[in-house]
């Protein structure tokens, strides 16, 4: 029992040493996701592993990987996707205005020997690639222009730096201008007041539009009602015709009685004065002549009078 404890003891500190000496030797590299393993030797490139997992360089390169160790080196390379913002590149548009360009940008490490050994420094290289193209193709552009199609200048700045960025190892992702901004505050107030007075005027002009449109619609509608009061009007008397032509050919009498209501009824609407003379004279009696004229009796008729009028008519 004790002879098992102890042996347990002296594996467990002997398995990390041995795995030390394993990797010191290299005889074994563990390669991560994302990342790729350069190994040289003699200051030549011998070779590159970037599956993940363990990875034995004796499989790959040889027994000259037993050298590495000695006569080489490995470099770990991320090759994981990144990311990067600019902010605030100068540029000015053809008008001559200061504006400032934030740009971002997405990158990748796609051969780990060209990023190595190709450029001493290409994330500064790609950075300053990218910043001199986004300038370089923004400058002198026409305002509108500028702050409307950023998705086609986003691409045209990224064929631009694609090339060279490839030739350092890079793959460029996708590159887009997020923002424009103005660097003048005083030029910014202007514009804010520009705005402020164009919607003003925009507003009032929806406003006077709509009011235009309201009196329109009650004009239009004036129009037809009147129309069709004119139409029922003008087909008043032809209704009331037919209507007393029926009432004639079936009974005449109840016609004259119905003329004669109507002409009482217009009678006493128009307030017309009226000359009463004797049932029983048969004297003219002469309007111009006062002294054998008899004086007449002017007044307005009620509805007696002209009930006693058309009985004595009758009569």
């Amino acid at each position: 029992m004790q002879f098992f404890i102890g042996g347990a003891v002296v594996g467990f500190l002997l398995i990390p040493v041995v795995m030390g000496m394993c990797r010191l030797f290299g005889l074994y590299s563990c390669v991560r996701e994302c990342q790729s393993h350069v190994f040289t030797l003699f200051g030549k490139v011998i070779g590159t592993i970037d599956k993940p997992g363990l990875q034995f360089p004796v499989k790959h390169f040889g027994p000259r990987a037993i050298l590495i160790p000695f006569f080489g080196k490995k470099y770990i390379v991320d090759t994981g996707l990144r990311q990067h913002y600019l902010r605030s590149q100068m540029v000015n548009s053809e008008e001559g205005t200061p504006m400032g360009v934030g740009i971002w940008y997405e990158m990748q490490v796609k051969n780990p020997v060209s990023y190595l050994f190709i450029n001493a420094n290409p994330d500064g290289s790609l950075q300053a690639n990218v910043t001199s193209s986004t300038i370089s193709t923004l400058s002198n552009l026409e305002m509108e222009k500028m702050l409307e199609d950023r998705h086609s200048l986003s691409r045209t700045v990224r064929q631009t730096v694609s090339p060279l960025s490839e030739q350092w190892g890079y793959q460029l992702g996708s590159v887009y201008i997020r923002k424009v901004e103005f660097t003048d505050f005083h030029m910014v107030q202007n514009i804010t007041e520009k705005v402020v007075k164009r919607l003003v005027q925009v507003t009032s002009a929806m406003k006077q539009d709509g009011d235009n449109r309201v009196g329109l619609i009650k004009s239009e509608t004036a129009f037809k009602v009147s129309q069709k009061m004119a139409e029922a009007a003008a087909a008043r008397p032809s209704i009331v015709g037919n209507a007393l032509n029926e009432i004639a050919q079936q009974d005449p009498e109840v016609l004259d009685t119905v003329l004669e209501v109507m002409e009482v009824e217009n009678l006493l609407a128009s307030g017309a004065s009226i000359d009463i003379l004797p049932d029983s004279s048969n004297v003219l009696v002469q309007l111009g002549d006062r002294s054998n004229s008899q004086k007449t009796t002017k007044s307005t008729p009620s509805r007696d009078t002209v009930e006693a009028i058309r009985v004595q008519r009758d009569r």
